[in-house]
């Protein structure tokens, strides 16, 4: 029950911080903080609640979490597969169709207009 606790607290301190740096980037009328910083700042907020939430709440870091990890590597390696694959897959679609073929499609009463 303490570990669960010190997580919580932990991510609540986490999602606090980024919310703190979020209101002052807009209230400052974005000058104060620069998208520059605020973007990265977000990102590393996200991955240190992703690791304190790992550790934590699904006990990644306790002893014999081995094959906890290995089926952790391998759903992140299949979940990004599938997505840059579809972000792929539908750049290149969009790409590859030429100007012609989009008006002659939008024509056929295919294209959801």
């Amino acid at each position: 029950m303490k570990n669960n606790i010190i997580g919580f607290v932990i991510s609540i301190i986490l999602t606090l911080a980024a919310y703190v740096l979020v209101f002052i980037h807009v209230h400052a009328a974005h000058e104060l903080i620069s998208h520059a910083v605020l973007i990265p700042a977000i990102l590393l907020l996200a991955v240190v609640q992703l690791m304190v939430q790992l550790v934590f709440f699904v006990h990644l870091g306790s002893g014999g979490a081995g094959w906890k990890w290995g089926i952790f590597i391998s759903t992140l390696g299949l979940v990004l597969l599938i997505v840059v694959g579809s972000i792929w897959i539908m750049d290149h679609l969009n790409y590859n169709m030429t100007p012609a073929q989009v008006d002659q499609y939008l024509q056929q009463g295919q294209g959801g207009f």
